[in-house]
């Protein structure tokens, strides 16, 4: 999904930076890799604030939507149970 549909206070991981070569590589300077990970701090009409890389950086809309993250938990071989305090034992 694009980052512009994140949750506030979401984990994600970046999976793809879209867009021109000059636009890739401007997110690149900023953080934004595929592989990093990234947690939306602030949502106000799809211009967000976000923790990137210990930095908070603002995004524009546009910026938010060629960048495509997932959830950490939507990945199998992490242990969501342990991080969203579920007992696994109920």
């Amino acid at each position: 999904m694009p980052l512009s549909m994140a949750n506030i206070g979401e984990s994600l991981e970046i999976k793809k930076v879209g867009g021109k070569e000059e636009t890739r590589q401007f997110l690149a300077k900023l953080g934004f890799v595929a592989g990093s990970s990234v947690v939306v701090v602030s949502d106000i009409d799809g211009n967000m604030i976000v923790n990137v890389k210990d930095s908070r950086v603002a995004i524009g809309k546009d910026m938010a939507n060629k960048i495509v993250v997932e959830s950490v938990f939507g990945n199998s071989d992490k242990d969501w149970s342990s991080k969203e305090g579920v007992n696994e034992n109920t």
